[in-house]
């Protein structure tokens, strides 16, 4: 199955439902085990200059943390965006900032790769 014949807005809106939920296992559930996920929160949370998690052990830690100090934590998507291998995600988050999740699929469709870009600062 390739990222044009898949319904991508139902994979995001299964990914936010999971995060509005506070299912870790669901939201695990859209990672590939040796996922690459780059962020500023992973720069300002492990003091990793290259803000790189590799694995979905560590990706895991990382968002149960941030489940953690975000107990309010909501995203509201806006819109979801497609390329040949994968997708971006707009949405918002409970505190107002926007958020763009650029994310590589693999044959699975599981995240092989995310690049999250944040409107305003984000720890």
């Amino acid at each position: 199955m390739s990222v044009a014949s898949l319904d991508v807005r139902a994979l995001v809106s299964d990914w936010i439902d999971s995060w509005n939920r506070r299912d870790l296992d669901g939201i695990m559930a859209h990672y590939a085990d040796g996922v690459v996920f780059e962020a500023n929160t992973v720069v300002t949370r492990w003091n990793r200059p290259d803000g790189r998690l590799h694995g979905a052990a560590e990706l895991r830690e990382h968002f149960r943390l941030g489940l953690e100090r975000a107990p309010s934590l909501r995203f509201d998507l806006e819109n979801v965006l497609t390329a040949p291998s994968g997708y971006a995600a707009l949405y918002r988050r409970d505190n107002g900032n926007r958020v763009l999740d650029v994310v590589e699929l693999n044959e699975d469709l599981k995240a092989v790769s995310v690049k999250a870009f944040y409107l305003e600062e984000q720890s």
